[in-house]
C-alpha cells in the first residue's frame, strides 16, 4: 500500500494552503522566470524567502531532501559537466581536462537555479490539493481553442497523484533489493538494472490497475470541480510576489 510522501498534498492552515491554486501557478511562473535571470545575490535573497515560506507552512522539507537524493546526484553530475566544459582561466590543468573558476561559477549558478525551481514545485504540490490543481489547469486552458482542457487537467491530476506512488514503489524496490544483498554487487550496471526494471514494471502495473478501476466506474472528464474564488488575500499575495520579483531583479542588476 502506498504511503504518503513529502511530494504529496499535506493539509494545513497556513497562508500558502489557503491561496487560490490559479494564483500559485502564476507565482511559480513569475518566480521561475526571475530565478533563471538573476545571479548569486538575487538567488540568495530568493532562496531565503522561499525557505522561510516553506518552514512557515510547516512542510516536511527534511524528508523531502531524502526523497530528492537522486536529484541531488543529478545536480552533482550537472555541476561536473559545467565545470569540465566551461572555458576560462584554468586553476587545475591536467592532460585530459581542466577546471576553471568560470566553470565552477557556472556550475553553481545552474544547480542553484534548478534547486530553486524544485523547491517551488515542492511547495506548490505540498500545499495544493490535486483537485484544485486540476481545476486551475482547466481554468487556464479553457479559453485556448482546440485543446480539450478537461482531459489535459485530468492527466495533470493523475501525474501529480502518481508522483508519491512512484516514490513509494522506488522505496519498496530498494528495500527488496537490499534484503537480497543486491547492493553488495560491485557492478553498478547490474544494480541499476535490478532496480530500474522492477520499478518500471510495477509502476506500469499500478497504472493499468488504475485504468481498469476508472473504466469499471465509468469515469469521465465531466466531473464537478471545486469552485475557484479569488479572495483579497490572493490579490495581496500577487502584489507581494510582484514586488519580490522586481526587488530581486533590481538586486541582481
Amino acid at each position: 500500500m502506498a504511503e504518503l510522501t513529502s511530494f504529496s498534498f499535506s493539509a494545513g492552515d497556513s497562508l500558502l494552503h489557503r491561496l487560490d491554486a490559479r494564483f500559485k501557478i502564476i507565482f511559480i511562473i513569475f518566480l521561475t522566470l526571475v530565478s533563471l535571470n538573476v545571479y548569486f545575490r538575487g538567488l540568495g535573497f530568493l532562496t531565503f524567502i522561499l525557505l522561510g515560506a516553506v518552514f512557515y507552512a510547516r512542510l516536511p522539507f527534511d524528508s523531502g531532501l531524502k526523497e530528492l537524493r537522486y536529484f541531488l546526484i543529478l545536480l552533482f553530475l550537472i555541476f561536473l559537466a559545467r565545470v569540465l566544459s566551461t572555458h576560462g582561466v584554468p586553476i587545475i590543468d591536467l592532460k585530459y581536462f581542466s577546471v576553471s573558476m568560470e566553470g565552477i561559477y557556472s556550475g553553481i549558478l545552474v544547480c542553484w537555479r534548478l534547486a530553486l525551481i524544485v523547491i517551488l514545485g515542492f511547495a506548490f504540490i505540498s500545499t495544493t490539493p490535486p483537485s484544485a490543481i486540476k481545476a486551475a489547469v482547466q481554468w487556464f486552458l479553457k479559453p485556448v481553442p482546440f485543446i480539450p482542457e478537461k482531459k489535459v487537467a485530468i492527466m495533470m491530476g493523475l501525474i501529480l497523484r502518481f508522483v508519491p506512488v512512484i516514490l513509494d514503489q522506488a522505496r519498496e524496490t530498494a528495500e527488496a533489493q537490499k534484503a537480497r544483498a543486491v547492493e553488495n554487487r560491485k557492478n553498478p550496471v547490474y544494480r541499476l538494472t535490478k532496480f530500474g526494471f522492477p520499478l518500471i514494471n510495477r509502476t506500469f502495473q499500478r497504472a493499468d490497475d488504475l485504468v481498469v478501476a476508472m473504466e469499471a466506474r465509468a469515469f469521465t472528464e465531466n466531473r464537478r470541480d471545486p469552485e475557484l474564488i479569488a479572495h483579497k488575500q490572493d490579490w495581496m499575495a500577487l502584489i507581494a510576489v510582484g514586488c519580490l520579483c522586481v526587488s530581486v531583479l533590481l538586486l541582481s542588476s
